[in-house]
């Protein structure tokens, strides 16, 4: 909505793989945003992900440029990022050379229209379950902490560290093949593969290790070196690391090495008709609920192959022999599933990651963290985006874990985190405020923070504590900017109706005074209305105000 309005040029839809990636890869917090990070997602990530570099050469900076905007305009964009200026100037220095990789892979990708419907669908195509995932009950994740000692625990990322530091710095590697068969043997000593009995050359018999190259390159722990070289990243031997973000930041960029569980036949069209099985196997385990009967998963995908591909997906499926064995070992290796007699089941941490996979093919579900380990943090900005009956439900069940003082406590610390985020403050306030005196020493507590106190002050007087201050004229005021600012946020149309309903000669009141506030968005706002305001002399008041407003900031 907010860009139908404000930036009715740009297409929100090219956001959502950049905003994803920029999650997966640099940050958990969707608000935080660095300079660097965004350089590294545009011309490092986005062309291995982009799937239409023609309409992303157009529009994927003016997208990811207004997103950004909208994340500063409604106060979502953290403390700690870089400055809006500071990201829309990188986006300015990236601009020539983005185009030119989105040309690039034009050009690359010209003459493939007629493999099109060769690459339709496979296996692991979710979209043909689009419908049945958007109608799954609310998947509830484990907490980061839990996530990261299971990633801590992935057989295949230690094989993958190996093989890394068994690389080394600056080791050759050939043009035909990688290794030397000699080499091959010790990299396979190196993770704890066995030597396979082959008369031909060795590095064509080991699929496996190959594999677990591609991972450590996924991973970062392997990366191109100078001339014909590759070479292990320094922090490659920290591995399991410490902090969990970091581990499950490395985790999440070795996801997509789900890929390589699928068989590889000798002959290259029989493994082509059973390209996606791994990931077959993962929505299939979520749309069950996270659980299968092997037997019958292996039946459903053997007459999804068959449907697939008439001519080749049968005989494909027999000549694997056991066409989910390498699946189920690729996945289990990445702890994503566990098998126990006939049954394969998700872990929660492979949960999370076809929770991840599914948001990645742009598919809507439902997932959010489980309520016994949502921070207050986590609760409010969730509940923002969820229609009201359903935040309510999520603050009732996470309110009935605790006592209602400390609830109020977290939840006004949670709010006072980001000055600049007006929507999580008023719903935190909201919702203290129907504890009543259980709240007052967390509202005691909260008259120290600048961005709480007017709402504080005015729920401690509504209870009529003793000694507590009166709300002043710069409380309102303040609280007046909060409104404003979540109402600009929902779009223009919608900013100028709020104004209009308290009418022209109260705004105009209003901007004598409220430039003074030091609100974060104040001057935002101010640009705002003297640029939206029908009233002539509202937006002139409001550019007088702005100016005063920046005179003071200035000082």
């Amino acid at each position: 909505m907010w860009a139908r309005t404000n930036a009715p040029e740009s297409d929100p839809e090219l956001v959502g793989p950049a905003a994803l990636w920029h999650r997966l890869a640099f940050s958990q917090d969707l608000g935080t945003w660095k300079r660097a990070d965004l350089r590294n997602l545009l011309l490092d990530r986005m062309p291995k992900v982009v799937e239409d570099p023609d309409a992303a050469a157009d529009g994927m900076l003016p997208a990811v440029d207004a997103y950004l905007t909208f994340l500063s305009q409604t106060g979502r964009l953290t403390k700690r990022s870089d400055s809006l200026a500071d990201l829309q100037a990188e986006l300015d220095d990236v601009e020539d050379e983005f185009v030119d990789l989105m040309e690039e892979l034009l050009d690359d990708t010209e003459g493939d229209d007629g493999d099109e419907g060769e690459e339709a669908g496979d296996l692991g195509d979710f979209e043909q379950f689009a419908d049945e995932l958007a109608e799954l009950d609310t998947i509830r994740l484990r907490p980061d902490s839990e996530l990261a000692e299971a990633a801590r625990r992935a057989p295949l990322i230690a094989k993958a560290r190996d093989l890394a530091l068994w690389v080394g710095s600056g080791r050759r590697v050939g043009e035909e093949t990688l290794l030397s068969d000699a080499e091959v043997e010790e990299a396979l000593a190196a993770v704890g593969l066995p030597r396979p009995e082959t008369d031909g050359p060795i590095a064509e018999a080991v699929p496996q290790l190959w594999n677990i190259w591609n991972l450590a390159v996924d991973l970062e722990f392997l990366e191109p070196g100078e001339g014909n070289t590759v070479t292990v990243q320094d922090d490659t031997a920290e591995w399991p690391f410490d902090d969990d973000e970091d581990v499950l930041d490395a985790w999440m960029l070795g996801l997509h090495s789900v890929d390589y569980g699928d068989p590889e036949l000798p002959d290259d069209d029989l493994t082509m008709a059973l390209t996606g099985l791994t990931r077959g196997v993962l929505v299939r385990l979520l749309l069950a609920g996270g659980s299968r009967d092997l037997d019958e998963l292996a039946q459903e995908l053997a007459e999804a192959a068959a449907d697939l591909d008439e001519e080749l997906g049968a005989d494909a499926w027999e000549a694997a022999g056991d066409p989910l064995a390498p699946a189920i070992d690729w996945l289990s290796g990445y702890g994503m599933v566990e098998l126990q007699g006939r049954t394969l089941s998700l872990t929660p941490l492979g949960t999370e990651g076809v929770v991840h996979l599914v948001d990645d093919a742009d598919i809507e579900v439902d997932a959010r963290p489980a309520i016994e380990s949502m921070s207050a943090h986590e609760l409010l900005a969730l509940s923002a985006e969820l229609p009201e009956d359903e935040a309510d439900a999520e603050f009732a069940a996470w309110m009935r874990l605790r006592e209602p003082g400390k609830a109020a406590e977290e939840l006004l610390e949670a709010a006072a985190e980001d000055d600049n985020d007006a929507l999580i403050r008023v719903q935190a306030a909201s919702v203290v405020g129907t504890l009543g005196e259980a709240a007052i020493p967390a509202w005691q507590a909260a008259l120290k923070q600048p961005s709480l106190r007017p709402y504080a002050a005015t729920h401690l007087s509504q209870l009529g504590v003793e000694g507590a201050p009166e709300p002043t004229p710069d409380d309102t005021h303040w609280l007046i900017l909060d409104m404003w600012t979540i109402s600009a946020g929902l779009g223009r149309s919608e900013f100028v109706s709020s104004l209009q309903d308290i009418g022209p000669e109260m705004v105009n009141n209003l901007l004598e005074v409220i430039w003074k506030i030091p609100h974060a968005h104040v001057e935002e706002l101010l640009d705002l209305i003297s640029q939206v305001h029908p009233d002539k002399q509202v937006a002139k008041a409001a550019r007088r105000a702005l100016y005063k407003a920046r005179s003071a900031s200035s000082v």
